[in-house]
């Protein structure tokens, strides 16, 4: 198979909860992997239960699958760089163990996203002290990702102080763009602005990480007007996969060609696995991109 410029993989998050771990307990690291080849998917981020690095190298490589990255929750200014940093070392030692691409950082000081507060009016906001804090905690990350081979690629995420486009550009406008790159999250920049398209249109240049999460408009006002909780909001069905909400990824799939992306696309949909069986909306995201999406490119990607 000739190397692809845009590799194609699916989250765990659709079958197990990191936030909520008594969600899709029962499905197993087996199951999840299997599950992602039988949809036909290249690979997939390493969730919260994964085992250690050995043991999840073997899992994949028989079913000849790849792992793109994994989630980091950073707290520089809660508890300062140097702190951080020794942690964000040992993720990246996983990562570059399991041949990722991306560590995948996001703030989580002050955020509400697993509290029981209204996520739609009561998100932090940062100081401008916070702000240097952060972005200048930011881009000694990054240099620590590249001594992995990685990429640190900021996660932007509803509840948090960076969360909506203007402090996206805020955050984007005072770190490096040579070791801080941007993870662009349909889902979460749809939920919090409205918008999707303006984010990417603005920051292509920087955007080294994608995840398609659509998102279920009447669910998304329900929540919004009953000031629920993320995780409230998520369980009640907010998002779901590609091609089940009212984002249209095609507009968004042709941009990203226009301007040749390079990396992965990860599909990610929090969502409860009693009610959205997680190969039923896997099959059915997989169908979606088939007949929408690589249309409008005469290209296919295969796992073999």
């Amino acid at each position: 198979m000739r190397k692809q410029d845009i590799l194609w993989g699916i989250a765990p998050i659709g079958w197990r909860n990191d936030d909520i771990p008594e969600i899709g307990k029962d499905n197993t690291l087996s199951h999840l992997l299997s599950d992602i080849v039988v949809a036909g998917f290249q690979g997939t981020e390493v969730g919260g239960f994964f085992p250690e690095p050995k043991v999840l190298n073997k899992e994949l490589n028989l079913r000849n699958l790849k792992i793109a990255g994994k989630w980091f929750s950073s707290f520089i200014i809660r508890d300062g760089i140097e702190e951080v940093s020794k942690e964000f070392h040992k993720h990246c030692a996983y990562l570059q163990e399991v041949n990722a691409s991306v560590a995948v950082v996001s703030e989580q000081t002050y955020s509400v996203q697993g509290t029981k507060k209204n996520v739609f009016a009561e998100k932090p906001y940062f100081t401008d002290d916070e702000w240097t804090l952060l972005c200048n905690g930011l881009n000694k990350l990054g240099v620590i990702a590249e001594q992995y081979n990685l990429k640190l690629v900021f996660h932007h995420h509803m509840g948090t102080g960076v969360q909506t486009l203007q402090e996206i550009e805020r955050l984007m406008d005072h770190t490096d763009p040579a070791h801080v790159h941007l993870l662009y999250d349909t889902g979460h920049i749809f939920v919090s602005d409205g918008d999707y398209m303006t984010l990417l249109k603005k920051h292509i240049d920087r955007i080294k990480h994608v995840h398609f999460k659509d998102s279920r408009p009447e669910v998304l006002n329900q929540c919004r007007e009953k000031g629920k909780s993320f995780l409230q909001s998520f369980l009640n069905g907010m998002f779901t996969v590609p091609g089940d909400g009212c984002i249209d990824f095609t507009e968004v799939y042709q941009f990203l060609l226009d301007h040749n992306y390079k990396g992965w696309i990860v599909i990610e949909a929090e969502q409860d696995p009693a009610i959205a069986h997680p190969l039923e909306y896997a099959l059915l995201t997989r169908k979606y991109i088939d007949e929408k999406l690589l249309k409008l490119k005469k290209e296919t990607f295969s796992i073999s």
